[in-house]
C-alpha cells in the first residue's frame, strides 16, 4: 500500500507522571504508516516554575518532528524573550529557529542521524560519519557552523506540524504550527486553544496566492493539506 501498511500498527508507547504542580500522560501510536513520522517532548520541569510539552505530527518522514523534540523546548529559554516573561514571542522565534538549524552541514548530519533507516541512503551515512564531531551530539551551544558537503543544505523536504503548551505558574501559553490541535476541557466542556492552518481558511488562502502559490484541491500548491510547517523547504516560502 505505498506509504501504507495494510493493517496499522496499535503498539502504543505511553508514559505518565506529575511533580508539585501537575499531572500529565501522553501516549504515542505509529497507525497505518510504514514508520513512526510523529513525536513528542514532555518537561513538566523545564525550569523551576515552567512546564512544556510539545506535539509533532511529521510528514514525509519523521526526522523533522525527532529534530523539533530534541531542540525546539531548549531554543525555547534560550530567547530572551523567555527571560522578561514573553512566552508566545519566545515560542514563536523558537519555531523559526528550527528552519534555520536544519539548513547547512550541521543540520543535514543531525536530521540523517535522526531520520528513518529508509531515508539514509549509503551516502548520506559516509557523510554523517565524516563530519561529526566529538562531543557535540546532544549539545546545542550556538548552533556552530560546521563545514562539509553539504554546506550549502537549504533544509529537508519532510517537514512537520508543532504544537506546543507552556505553563508557568497559572498561565498557560499555546503555540502551534500545521494542523494539531490543543484542547483544554473545562467542567466536562472542550475549548479550542489552538486553530488549524488549512487551505480552507480564507486568511491562509490569502497569504499563500500573494506569496505566489496556489491552491488545488484542498492543497497547497496541490500537495500539502496544511498551509504552516517546521521544516519542508520546498514548500517553505508558502509554509511560513
Amino acid at each position: 500500500m505505498g506509504l501504507y501498511l495494510s493493517t496499522p500498527n496499535t503498539e502504543k508507547l505511553s508514559q505518565d507522571g506529575e511533580n508539585e504542580n501537575l499531572r500529565y500522560g501522553a501516549s504515542a501510536m505509529q497507525g497505518w504508516r510504514t514508520s513512526m513520522e510523529d513525536a513528542h517532548a514532555v518537561y513538566p520541569d523545564l525550569d523551576c516554575s515552567t512546564s512544556f510539552f510539545g506535539v509533532y505530527d511529521g510528514h514525509g518522514g519523521g526526522s523533522v518532528a525527532k529534530f523539533c523534540a530534541k531542540y525546539l523546548h531548549q531554543q525555547l529559554i534560550k530567547q530572551e524573550a523567555y527571560s522578561s516573561g514573553d512566552i508566545g514571542t519566545a515560542a514563536q522565534k523558537s519555531f523559526l529557529r528550527m528552519d534555520e538549524m536544519m539548513c547547512g552541514q550541521r543540520g543535514w548530519r543531525e536530521l540523517a542521524i535522526l531520520g528513518d533507516k529508509k531515508d539514509q541512503s549509503s551516502d548520506m551515512m559516509e557523510g554523517v560519519v565524516g563530519s561529526s564531531k566529538s562531543g557535540e551530539e546532544g549539545h546545542d551551544e550556538d548552533w556552530s557552523v560546521e563545514e562539509g558537503p553539504h554546506s550549502n543544505y537549504e533544509g529537508p523536504k519532510s517537514g512537520s506540524t508543532a504544537c506546543v503548551a507552556i505553563i508557568r505558574n497559572n498561565q498557560l501559553v499555546v503555540a502551534n504550527s500545521g494542523d494539531s490541535r490543543c484542547v483544554l476541557s473545562r467542567k466536562g466542556q472542550a475549548h479550542n486553544l489552538s486553530k488549524d492552518h488549512k487551505p480552507d481558511l480564507e486568511s491562509e488562502k490569502e497569504r499563500i496566492v500573494k506569496a505566489g502559490g496556489f491552491i488545488h484541491g484542498g492543497r497547497v500548491n496541490g500537495s500539502l493539506n496544511l498551509t504552516r510547517a517546521i521544516g519542508t523547504s520546498l514548500m517553505s516560502i508558502f509554509l511560513k
